[in-house]
This record gives C-alpha cells, sequence and structure tokens, in this order.
C-alpha cells in the first residue's frame, strides 16, 4: 500500500474540540470567559479604547505629507569635483566615478553645474544632467549623454 495525501490523520489529542461557552453553567457557561462586572462583560470594547484617557493615536504627531513609492533619488556629482577627478580630460561614466569613489555603484547619477571645468574636456555619460552642467561642458568642447 501507497501513503496518500488522504491517509494522513492528526496525532492523537492534536485536535481538540472547540469550546462553546455561553452554553449552560456544566460546561464554560456564566460568565463564558469575560470575567465578572464591567464594560468588558457586558459589550465588546475595542483594543484601543483607553478609558476615556486622550488615545495614543491622538497623542501622536501626524506626518505631513507622503514618501512616493515610484521616487528617483540621484547621486550628483558637480563640475568642479569632475575637474578635479579628470585633470586630462577624457570619458566619464558612473562606472568610472565608482572606481575613483565619486559615487556609490547601482545608483543613479545626475552632473550638477556648481564650479567651473576650465579647458577640461570632457565626455560624460549620466543619468541626469541640470541645464547649466550641460551648458558648460558644452562650452568646454565637451559633449553630455544621457543614460
Amino acid at each position: 500500500m501507497t501513503l496518500k495525501v488522504h491517509h494522513l490523520r492528526p496525532a492523537p489529542g492534536a485536535h481538540t474540540k472547540k469550546t462553546r461557552v455561553g452554553r449552560g453553567e456544566g460546561s464554560k457557561g456564566k460568565t463564558a470567559g469575560r470575567g465578572t462586572k464591567g464594560s468588558g462583560a457586558r459589550v465588546q470594547v475595542s483594543a484601543r479604547f483607553e478609558g476615556g484617557q486622550t488615545p495614543l493615536f491622538m497623542r501622536l504627531p501626524k506626518l505631513s505629507g507622503f514618501t512616493p513609492r515610484n521616487k528617483v533619488v540621484f547621486q550628483v556629482v558637480n563640475l568642479d569635483k569632475i575637474a578635479s577627478l579628470f585633470p586630462n580630460g577624457g570619458s566619464v561614466n558612473p562606472d568610472t566615478l565608482v572606481e575613483v569613489g565619486a559615487v556609490r555603484r547601482g545608483q543613479p547619477v545626475k552632473v550638477l553645474g556648481t564650479g567651473e571645468l576650465g579647458s577640461v574636456n570632457v565626455t560624460v555619460h549620466a543619468h541626469a544632467f541640470s541645464a547649466s552642467a550641460a551648458e558648460k561642458i558644452a562650452a568646454a568642447g565637451g559633449s553630455t549623454t544621457q543614460i
């Protein structure tokens, strides 16, 4: 005989019958597990009710606004940082910025226009650019590519 799912049974004593309260004094009758007297014995009181004290949800400060689930948080790199890290110019992308320690791996990068590039000719690949950064890179003879 092979064992099948419908042959399985719980161990003896593993399942006890449900106690039906309030069905006569012979079996959990009388107060039916509610104790004696008071509002808990007479009516269903919510778990958050604190007996007339100001409830916890009213005592705590409310948070304003909300955080959108799909908000993109960029790591920012300024032009003066690029100029100092790449004085000879060349190609700058998120991977090269990770190698020199300017940003962390796996997060989008945005280039901002603070500072000056001077005469550094760079080709920058990033996820986003500010308008002033794109202007200054183009003025220095470089190019921008949005990933």
